[in-house]
């Protein structure tokens, strides 16, 4: 349904420093960058960041490959930099099988990583 997303950020050199590392355990790249902007995905950008004035404040959800890399993300983000928002753990009021865990980046956005969606 979604071709993509972007997020705005007033440093985008930070935002690309704490995203770099928090998508690694996802097998997710920057595969994009120039003109004060970037975008990451698996062999096509679909989550993007753009530079520029105001600071958005969304909720993006990346789907992970098992509950070890939703667990390797958590601990990866919060050593980039990112704030605790929901360690890894199942979500049984969205459904049994929700395991996720939840970390604000450092603009604030609610990035959460999800397997058994």
């Amino acid at each position: 349904m979604l071709n993509h997303i972007t997020i705005t950020t007033k440093s985008l050199d930070r935002l690309q420093s704490f995203y770099d590392e928090s998508l690694a355990p996802l097998g997710v790249k920057r595969l994009h960058e120039g003109g004060g902007y970037c975008g990451y995905g698996i062999g096509k950008p679909v989550f993007w960041i753009s530079e520029g004035e105001q600071v958005s404040k969304v909720h993006v959800a990346f789907d992970a490959s098992d509950v070890h890399a939703v667990e390797e993300f958590y601990r990866v983000a919060l050593e980039a930099g990112g704030t605790d928002n929901g360690a890894p753990g199942i979500r049984a009021e969205y459904h049994e099988k929700y395991y996720a865990a939840f970390v604000l980046d450092p603009d604030g956005n609610n990035i959460e990583v999800v397997f058994g969606n």
